[in-house]
């Protein structure tokens, strides 16, 4: 997540240059083929032109929006584990009575978040963060479940036993909740947890898997791949055509016969549909590295420093001193 006020013009351009050398070389050379080598047959009237960018205009806006709604939801699955993360510290404190017991179930829901947090950041085919500019602009952040393994975060809240077992599971965070449910029903049968205590605490487990669901769902299943494709095709073809309709437009009007415009205002197609045109390349690629919300981008959210908030909740409610700080990031940059 980009904590500070807006990204600077100058970043944003830079991580859109690749595309922006592409549109100035594509225009200069059908300008320079409309120009220079007489092709006048490749005027495209700009009404075609103005139907196509409406069409594609509005593809780009719903891609856009759904990739809005997929970030939007990632949050609100992650402020709903935070607040039952925070009732769930309250209750194994209160309902337990034993520091002990109430200390095994607060550091196994911890390790439920790191496996859940880790599975999160698994890097998925359709995701954009291998791409050259979301790539470069790694330089700037650390992802920290790519700089920390598993295994020695897990021991941090875990027994080695529980350890072993939750690495061994294809579903890491699935085994932490199961084995949070057989801890749950060992109090009951010893005496330690009385009934109804216990069917609070496997409702908020309910909660917790619940949640879970919702945010592999997010994680597993990308935005309709054939959705994304065919925007990507329309915005190529608009790049293609939008010089040729410029040209057209240009030429007809009353400034193509005033002094030194005469017989050139066809160059002045470049400037102006590189600059449509990387509006329309830019807004496609900030809907497709915004559509993944886990992935470990700029703008993910910050699950990372959420996990780190609700440990410092879950100690403290736990009346322990020691409790861990996030580190001030090094970049406006949160994960």
């Amino acid at each position: 997540m980009y904590a500070a006020r807006s990204y600077r013009f100058t970043e944003f351009l830079l991580w859109t240059r690749r595309s922006l050398y592409a549109l100035v070389v594509l225009n200069l050379a059908l300008v320079a083929l409309y120009q220079l080598a007489g092709w006048h047959w490749l005027a495209v009237p700009w009404g075609v032109i103005f139907m196509l960018g409406t069409t594609v205009a509005l593809m780009a806006g719903f891609k856009n929006t759904q990739a809005y709604n997929r970030l939007w939801e990632a949050q609100q699955v992650w402020a709903s584990i935070t607040a039952l993360s925070r009732l769930w510290g309250a209750l194994s404190r209160d309902y337990t009575g034993s520091d002990n017991d109430a200390r095994h179930l607060a550091y196994r829901h911890l390790a439920w978040l790191t496996a859940l947090r880790y599975d999160m950041r698994q890097s998925k085919a359709w995701e954009t963060l291998k791409q050259a500019p979301n790539a470069e602009y790694r330089k700037h952040y650390a992802v920290p479940e790519r700089e920390q393994a598993l295994e020695i975060e897990l021991i941090k809240y875990v027994t080695p036993e529980e350890k072993s077992r939750i690495l061994m599971a294809p579903g890491k965070a699935t085994e932490v909740l199961g084995l949070q449910s057989a801890a749950l029903k060992s109090l009951l049968d010893a005496g330690r947890l009385p009934p109804s205590y216990f069917l609070d605490l496997q409702k908020l487990l309910r909660e917790f898997q619940d949640q879970q669901a919702r945010s592999e769902r997010l994680k597993n299943y990308p935005y309709p791949r054939q959705y994304a494709i065919i925007n990507t095709i329309f915005v190529r073809i608009l790049c293609l055509l939008l010089p040729l309709g410029v040209i057209d437009l240009l030429v007809a009007s009353p400034v193509a016969s005033v002094g030194w415009l005469s017989g050139q205002v066809a160059w002045l197609a470049v400037p102006l549909s590189v600059l449509m045109s990387w509006m329309y390349t830019a807004l496609d690629q900030v809907g497709e590295s915004s559509v993944n919300p886990f992935e470990g981008g700029a703008n993910d959210i910050p699950i990372s420093q959420i996990c780190t908030g609700i440990e410092a909740d879950l100690r403290q409610a736990l009346g322990e001193r020691d409790i861990p700080t996030a580190a001030a990031p090094a970049s406006p940059i949160v994960l």
